[in-house]
């Protein structure tokens, strides 16, 4: 059973179209990335996923309908927004005592497992906390629900880099165990690409590209072309092409790595890369100058 189906998934907001006609099936076991630039859909998308906006069209999440039995869906499924919300008034330790109180799955020692990675001392009270320590409670919290799905829309925001490590490490240890499905969003994107099993983007609220991350790498390669070999490897059509101090490096789908290597240094691309190719493709624009990739992402295809 897929543990995400959706056909024709549509919402509007007034004149606004977040979702115009998704198509979306996630199997169960899997980790997929969302990714797409601000104001894409992926946020409407996941909170239809967890029940939380009416939509048009056909959605079943773990084999329910999330906005008719968002009650029964809620036992099997965690969802961390892109803004912690918790009690500002309240102690960390009431914090864990509620959601021990509320949620039959809640494992107590996983959480305080999680908090004992962090500086965040029981007593305090949550207005008290940095905001990127709301953000490591809020995780610790919900990583230690034994959920089906897991639904993370921008998880690590506000967080340094090393607990942003340490969180991807301990939602590859501690949490997937291959059985359960993770859908995840996120600005930072070479972070989770080694996490990922499939990835996708969505792009003015359309689904413009999906692939497993082994189709990803065995399909797309970039070659930082030696200036002589410049015409030649042009002339097998690249999808998309940059340029890095001086150096022309050419992104292209399906053609063969060793016909390749002898045009310069062949690689296999990041996320980021292949997510700036297909944006200034579908927007008919040379993707450097696109106006609307989140610049996290900029960033990090221009490397």
């Amino acid at each position: 059973m897929s543990a995400i189906a959706a056909r024709g998934l549509r919402k509007s907001f007034g004149a606004i179209v977040a979702l115009d006609g998704v198509d979306l099936r996630v199997e169960e076991g899997r980790i997929l990335g969302l990714i797409g630039p601000n104001g894409a859909g992926k946020t409407t998308l996941l909170n239809a996923i967890v029940g939380l906006t009416p939509y048009q069209g056909e959605l079943k999440v773990l084999g329910r309908d999330p906005w008719i039995q968002r009650d029964q869906l809620m036992r099997d499924v965690s969802f961390i927004a892109d803004v912690a919300v918790l009690p500002r008034w309240m102690r960390v330790s009431q914090a864990l005592d509620y959601v021990a109180g509320v949620h039959p799955r809640f494992d107590r020692t996983k959480a305080e497992g999680f908090l004992a990675k962090t500086a965040i001392g029981r007593d305090r009270k949550i207005r008290e906390l940095s905001k990127g320590m709301v953000t490591q409670l809020h995780l610790a919290l919900i990583m230690a629900i034994d959920a089906k799905l897991l639904v993370l829309d921008e998880p690590t925001l506000g967080l340094d880099v090393l607990f942003r490590k340490q969180f991807y490490d301990s939602l590859l240890n501690d949490y997937f165990d291959r059985s359960r499905t993770i859908v995840v969003t996120t600005h930072q994107v070479d972070e989770i690409q080694d996490v990922l099993t499939d990835v996708m983007f969505l792009d003015r609220g359309r689904i413009v590209f999906s692939r497993s991350t082994e189709e990803f790498e065995s399909r797309y390669v970039e070659v930082m072309v030696n200036p002589d070999s410049a015409a030649a490897a042009s002339a097998l059509k690249p999808m998309h092409e940059r340029q890095v101090f001086g150096r022309s490096i050419l992104l292209f789908d399906g053609v063969d790595r060793q016909q390749l290597a002898v045009f310069g240094d062949v690689r296999t691309p990041s996320i980021a890369d292949l997510f700036v190719a297909v944006l200034g493709k579908q927007a008919g624009v040379a993707p450097q100058v696109a106006t609307d990739v989140a610049p996290e992402v900029a960033k990090g295809a221009a490397r």
